[in-house]
């Protein structure tokens, strides 16, 4: 079953709702990050990726999320202040959300189901995890939280 992004709704930082349909037809990565995470200088390298190609129809969407070793206590506010004021993020960075679980966020239901990780399991195992999302709207690759940004750059390039 494929599943089209654009169908989904997520809530903002500031706690509105985004239609994620403006983002239709761009090349998407959706990560879920963290503020504590030993993979949170992956920052560094996601704010790359989207300099390098958001003038090309790509974007970056990441969620925060603090299912993981409590790696994202912080409020909407600490989260945004952190990724501004410590690795220039302009990227958007949305409101909170859990990952896994009976209460999953429907988005990343949805990431989960389209594209298993290893040996088929679909929950997520850490932080930054990420998933490349074509232009049509559907899942293209998983990576693990390992994947440093800059590997996928040969990857996004093919769907620009």
């Amino acid at each position: 079953m494929t599943i089209a992004i654009a169908d989904f709704t997520v809530r903002a930082a500031d706690g509105g709702d985004i239609a994620l349909s403006v983002y239709a037809g761009k090349v998407l990565l959706v990560v879920n990050v963290a503020s504590r995470c030993g993979f949170t200088p992956q920052y560094e390298g996601l704010e790359a990726l989207y300099r390098a190609y958001a003038d090309r129809g790509f974007a970056i969407l990441g969620f925060p999320c603090n299912q993981f070793g409590g790696q994202e206590p912080g409020s909407a506010e600490q989260i945004a202040s952190f990724c501004s004021l410590t690795y220039d993020v302009t990227f958007p960075v949305f409101a909170k959300i859990d990952v896994n679980g009976a209460a999953a966020d429907p988005l990343y239901a949805a990431l989960k189901k389209q594209a298993p990780g290893l040996l088929g399991t679909e929950a997520i195992k850490w932080n930054f995890t990420k998933f490349l999302i074509g232009r049509d709207g559907t899942v293209v690759q998983r990576y693990a939280p390992l994947t440093k940004p800059a590997t996928i750059a040969a990857d996004i390039e093919k769907l620009l």
